[in-house]
């Protein structure tokens, strides 16, 4: 069930940026995920409602930024040097329940309907 919307999602060069913007699910605590063909649905990054701490795969860490805004219900990943290996499908998703962070897919509420990323060499 689609119930967030990403946008921004492209082709890019390596080496190259993107931003991608979701519109956010509330007070949720507001993470990316990413799934490349065949492959399981990973973790890129989560930031909670008032902020305060990010997190991230360690892949992204130093390119990926998450950020969001309140105000206007979005959040976003500014994505720098972009790699190859970031090419996949990257969803937004929601975690209205439970306390702090998650990593794993299953405890995120609410999902968008992802927005492809590819990064040529």
């Amino acid at each position: 069930q689609v119930q967030l919307a990403e946008s921004g999602g492209g082709l890019v060069q390596a080496g190259g940026s993107l931003i991608l913007s979701c519109v956010a699910s509330g007070r949720a605590f507001m993470g990316w995920f990413r799934q490349a063909p065949g492959k399981e649905r990973e973790f890129v990054a989560a930031i909670p409602y008032n902020i305060g701490s990010t997190y991230y795969q360690d892949s992204v860490k130093g390119r990926f930024t998450i950020s969001r805004d309140n105000a206007k219900n979005t959040v976003y990943l500014q994505m720098n040097s972009l790699k190859p290996e970031d090419t996949a499908v990257y969803y937004c998703a929601g975690k209205r329940t439970g306390w702090g962070v998650s990593y794993d897919p299953a405890a995120y509420d609410y999902w968008g309907q992802g927005t492809q990323v590819t990064v040529s060499s």
